[in-house]
């Protein structure tokens, strides 16, 4: 037996679309449908983010007068990104 695997993100509340499948009319097919599960990210300890680099990483740039206002124009740049 022939095993396809077809991945999809759904676009439309339950409902899918699979074409141009390599069977014939009236053949017998069996569709399996599992969700994707995506693992949950590992949250950091407060030891952790400390030893991570993250904070003070930009202490040095010399181009980043304030980094908290430095901080909210790149929130706003991500979230007015066009999809």
């Amino acid at each position: 037996m022939e095993v396809i695997r077809v991945q999809q993100v759904v676009t439309k509340d339950g409902e899918i679309v699979v074409k141009d499948l390599p069977y014939k009319k009236g053949q017998h097919v069996t569709l399996l449908i599992e969700p994707v599960v995506t693992p949950p990210r590992p949250r950091l300890t407060v030891r952790q983010l400390r030893q991570s680099g993250l904070i003070g990483m930009w202490k040095d740039r010399e181009d980043i007068q304030d980094s908290a206002i430095f901080a909210r124009q790149l929130r706003d740049k991500a979230q007015t990104r066009s999809r």
